[in-house]
């Protein structure tokens, strides 16, 4: 019966591999960078960082869930796969039985005490489709919880290097204000000896205002920040601090990108997607399956009283008793609804085979951006460097033109503006390289490998 059942069982298709490019379009950031390590944030040499990642690893509310729908999963596949052995119950009764007529009394104890087996024969590969499937979708439940903390990992990252670039440029903030009382002090005087006019006295406290409105505002978005981040490490944000101040205590790491075709072992949402597919096909072969005929064994004994009870032969007394059944069943008419099932089955089948593809064009789509984004950044650094620096010229040269009598008020006003703007701007370019390093390394998987089931089961 085994080898008639492995013959006439039903066999997956396996879905083909999409076609990926052999290099990325974006030069690499470094070509001696490898590729992101489970700890890849530790490449930043901040122990704050891991501090708060670690603990967001394990109190994170968003991750705590999806650990509990992995524990689900894994339930289910355990129920589905029971189907694949033969279910064994005990059970015993008992029924006294008593009347009285003309005739006289009479009464009777029945009673059993009996093991019952139950087993459907997988002919067809039903039973053991639908193991497979709901095991894979534990798989898919478990990269699933890989991805959120994959998320929660940059998410942590990003807001605490955002911290440290606003705490940047609050004090590039409270600099700018600084000059900006500084002129304000040296136009006063000029206009007290009559050498400045009421405009320009008028114009840099206005400037004055305006620079000083930036350093609550930037202190607002640092609490925001903040909040956030206390919200991703599942605790309250009251009693919450990072202790760093800038980002210039950080170091840039050195990253690899890899091949394309690395990304399928290395993204958990990308072994989501094809654990998915994989699950949907076994549902597409218990959806055939159950279009064929069904056959289910039945075997009780035990002892009972009375010791057979048929329809034409009872035997009483207490005995042993044994039953042997079979059953085979077959669907004739139930409108289509079997069916309808396979249809539905064959297209969630192709649902996720499209699903499967786009989840790998995201992944290289991702990685495409952030080393784009750290290619540019790169080549932005000079020209960001010289812009502060010839700011910071202008700046000094027309204010001591201005002190000096021989210089316009509007060119140093300019100047003040511009040396603000350029270094504002140069905190912002220093944060947008770290986003650009947290984007790569959570396009690459940030240390993600394929699980050693997973890979047995493929």
């Amino acid at each position: 019966m085994a080898l008639i059942a492995t013959g006439c069982a039903l066999h997956e298709v396996r879905q083909a591999r999409p076609t990926l490019p052999s290099v990325f379009a974006a030069p690499p950031v470094s070509a001696a960078g490898s590729l992101p390590e489970a700890h890849w944030y530790d490449d930043f040499g901040s122990p704050e960082l891991h501090a708060l990642i670690e603990q967001a690893a394990a109190d994170n509310l968003e991750l705590g869930m999806a650990r509990a729908r992995v524990t689900q999963a894994d339930a289910r596949a355990r129920q589905a796969g029971a189907a694949i052995l033969p279910s064994i119950d005990a059970a015993g009764n008992g029924n006294y039985l008593a009347g009285h007529s003309a005739n006289g009394s009479a009464h009777e104890t029945d009673w059993a005490a009996l093991l019952s087996a139950s087993y459907e024969v997988d002919f067809w590969g039903k039973n053991r489709a639908t193991a497979r499937a709901a095991s894979r979708l534990a798989d898919a439940s478990r990269a699933d919880r890989d991805t959120v903390a994959l998320t929660t990992r940059a998410g942590v990252a990003d807001s605490y290097f955002k911290i440290l670039s606003l705490r940047d440029r609050s004090r590039l903030a409270a600099l700018n204000l600084s000059a900006a009382e500084k002129l304000l002090d040296v136009i006063q005087a000029r206009f007290s000896a009559g050498a400045a006019n009421p405009v320009e006295l008028a114009a840099q406290k206005a400037a004055l205002a305006a620079a000083g409105l930036v350093v609550p505002e930037l202190g607002q978005q640092e609490a925001e920040v903040l909040a956030a981040l206390a919200l991703l490490l599942g605790r309250a944000p009251e009693q919450f601090s990072v202790e760093s101040q800038s980002l210039e205590s950080l170091l840039e790491p050195k990253i690899g990108s890899g091949l394309p075709s690395e990304l399928l072992r290395r993204r958990p949402d990308v072994f989501m997607a094809e654990a998915k597919l994989q699950a949907a096909d076994a549902d597409l072969l218990a959806a055939r399956a159950a279009l064929f005929p069904s056959l289910t064994l039945n075997l009780s004994g035990g002892v009972q009283n009375p010791a057979l009870n048929a329809a034409l032969l009872t035997l009483s007394g207490a005995g042993p008793t044994l039953n042997l059944g079979a059953s085979l069943t077959q669907s004739i008419f139930d409108r289509g609804r079997l069916r309808a099932v396979r249809a539905e089955a064959q297209a969630k089948d192709e649902e996720l085979v499209i699903a499967y593809r786009a989840a790998i064009l995201s992944a290289l789509v991702d990685v495409e951006n952030a080393l784009s984004a750290l290619d540019h950044l790169q080549q932005a650094r000079a020209l960001q460097d010289e812009n502060v620096l010839q700011s910071e010229r202008a700046f000094e040269a027309a204010s001591l033109r201005y002190q000096a009598g021989s210089g316009d008020f509007l060119t140093v006003l300019e100047a003040q503006r511009t040396l603000y703007a350029a270094r504002d701007q140069y905190s912002q370019y220093r944060f947008a390289r770290f986003q650009a390093f947290i984007a790569l390394y959570k396009a690459l998987g940030g240390g993600w490998q394929v699980p050693t089931t997973a890979k047995e089961a493929r």
